[in-house]
């Protein structure tokens, strides 16, 4: 019988907001649904499972294609594409409502999903809802799902720094490159002038990147960074100055900083230190408040 080999990586996703009015809905289904569908189905080969609630968009952020709900972090023992690849059948399907979607602002919103007509309810398997690539002329945005590294494959600034040096106001963000750039050709600006214009700021206490492991899932990102500041004024100030700084490339995609697509061709998050659920040790499932 074929077994999965050890293959510690580490994903991301990132969770956008479609509208306010949705966050109770999302983060329902999120809690009481979601997060046991998930450690029953991968709990043998996970050892962290993680949601990081999104710190409000700063002034300006919106045109980084930031997301608004959360960013959700998995740290798999063996690659999910041998796990997929394996002759088995799931004994429960996942339970994924097409609203789900449009609450994450990955499909158009068509008005209905204030109120879920349970008669009518589409269910997506779970890794088709996770393939949903959204659609810049309607406003919808990628379900963004990126395999890393366990460890940063690069550090730019700030070795040495611990948690005694104080909290931080984390800015994690995916680029990618437009079709016909290579990633050699992309992170040659990336890394010579976008990074620098930051790092040689007082305001950038640390920054590290890593590139994403696009042959698990076909990712469409092609690179991680994440930046940390003392604050959201400094992530202000720091990217104020950065715009000046930074030529755009050839290939830029928009005409104003950064020059890459908000959402399709940049999409990050601001994030303080800690997760706000750890499932696999602390979910207790979903006890209403009283």
């Amino acid at each position: 019988m074929n077994r999965p080999e050890f293959y510690p990586v580490r994903s991301l996703i990132y969770v956008d907001l479609a509208h306010e009015d949705y966050r109770i809905k999302l983060e329902n289904w999120l809690y009481r649904y979601h997060i046991p569908d998930s450690i029953s189905q991968f709990g043998p080969y996970v050892s962290k499972y993680a949601f990081y609630q999104a710190l409000p968009t700063p002034p300006g952020g919106e045109r980084f294609g930031t997301v608004r709900m959360q960013m959700t972090e998995h740290y798999w023992l063996a690659n999910p594409n041998d796990i997929r690849s394996f002759v088995h059948h799931k004994a429960l399907t996942e339970y994924f409502p097409k609203d789900v979607l449009i609450w994450q602002n990955n499909m158009p919103d068509e008005g209905n999903s204030h109120k879920i007509n349970k008669s009518e309810e589409v269910n997506f398997e779970g890794d088709d809802a996770r393939a949903t690539k959204g659609s810049e002329e309607l406003g919808t945005v990628p379900f963004i799902f990126a395999f890393i590294p366990v460890w940063w494959e690069e550090d730019f600034k700030g070795e040495g720094r611990t948690v005694e040096d104080g909290p931080n106001y984390r800015w994690q963000f995916m680029v990618h490159y437009p079709e016909g750039v290579t990633l050699e050709e992309g992170d040659k600006w990336l890394k010579e002038e976008f990074l620098p214009a930051y790092t040689e700021q007082d305001e950038v206490i640390r920054c590290l990147s890593s590139k994403i492991i696009k042959e698990i899932n076909g990712c469409d990102f092609d690179r991680v960074v994440e930046m940390w500041f003392p604050c959201q004024s400094a992530w202000v100030a720091a990217t104020e100055k950065a715009a000046k700084i930074v030529k755009k490339p050839s290939w830029g995609e928009t005409a104003d900083f950064p020059y890459l697509k908000k959402s399709y061709g940049i999409s990050g998050i601001f994030l303080s230190d800690i997760a706000r659920s750890d499932n696999m040790t602390g979910y207790h499932g979903y006890i209403t408040m009283r």
